[in-house]
């Protein structure tokens, strides 16, 4: 049994000190992952990759102590849906009419969702929206979306985090694509004001 594993153990039968062990080991790893995907949103971003990796880190270490991990990628895999619940209540509270928002649609094209270029927020919310859909379709092609869009893994950096063959994940990620593809394209003809 790896240290992680054994920690992870530690953890769910509710040893506070073996949360302190586990985040020297998983910290780095998570920071480079946050501070990636950081690293494309809009100038001006508040949230640093510091601060983003300690609140998804409060936020699974502080579950419930006989939540059970099954292991590294079971771990990561709650830190990518952590990570993505902060940035989506992010994008929502910058988008809330009090925060000076305005409500209108964005069109998001899944080829491009992972250039260099800087994310809105509104493509952020979409992106959960259409997720919410898949993950009822498919789990685990949606948790690949959530790892790749935000984490900011790499499909292969994913697949060992599912636990399934690169090949497997690059098959998942053409299939999501194709259907964030559909959705988001309905959504946006749902949305847009008729002539």
């Amino acid at each position: 049994m790896s240290d992680f594993t054994a920690i992870l153990a530690a953890a769910e039968q509710g040893d506070p000190s073996a949360t302190e062990k586990l985040l020297p080991l998983v910290y780095d790893e998570l920071r480079k992952l946050a501070a990636a995907r950081l690293s494309r949103e809009n100038p001006g971003q508040t949230l640093q990759a510091t601060a983003l990796v300690h609140e998804a880190y409060a936020r699974i270490a502080g579950r419930d102590p006989g939540q059970h991990w099954d292991g590294r990628a079971h771990f990561f895999a709650a830190a990518a849906e952590a990570m993505r619940r902060i940035l989506v209540e992010k994008a929502r509270h910058k988008q809330s009419r009090k925060a000076g928002g305005v409500n209108r649609h964005q069109s998001v094209q899944p080829d491009q969702l992972f250039v260099e270029d800087a994310l809105d927020p509104l493509e952020v919310l979409a992106i959960h929206e259409a997720l919410e859909g898949l993950a009822e379709k498919s789990p685990r092609k949606a948790e690949l979306v959530k790892l790749r869009y935000f984490l900011g893994c790499t499909v292969p950096e994913s697949a060992t985090i599912l636990g399934v063959a690169t090949a497997t994940a690059e098959e998942d990620w053409t299939y999501a694509k194709a259907w964030l593809r559909r959705e988001l394209g309905r959504a946006t003809e749902r949305k847009e004001p008729s002539s």
